[in-house]
């Protein structure tokens, strides 16, 4: 888990570019590498569960990986494609070239 009010200050040592930082934890998921993984769920004081999908959950639920162009580029995302396995851990899974 990352401290994503935190990622605008080592950010552009690992990915060569900057970022803003970030105004909302709704803001920080919208960023994160690949819509299927821009879902964040947490549970309220109350007990109430909470799911932040701010691009929805279509490509979660038909089991797609897809670059998300908020802060990944293209290079970025072919290396975490090949890195992650996706297709060899889930073989039902499939992914989007870029």
């Amino acid at each position: 888990m990352t401290n994503q009010a935190f990622v605008h200050t080592w950010f552009e040592r690992y990915f060569v570019h900057p970022v803003p930082p970030l105004g909302s934890i709704e803001e920080a998921v919208a960023s994160w590498p690949e819509y299927a993984t821009s879902v964040g769920v947490f549970l309220t004081p109350q007990g109430r569960i909470v799911v932040i999908a701010p691009h929805g959950l279509e490509d979660l639920f038909a089991l797609q990986v897809r670059r998300n162009p908020v802060r990944v580029s293209i290079e970025t995302y072919r290396q975490r494609v090949a890195q992650k396995q996706y297709t060899k851990r889930w073989p039902r899974v499939s992914v989007v070239p870029c």
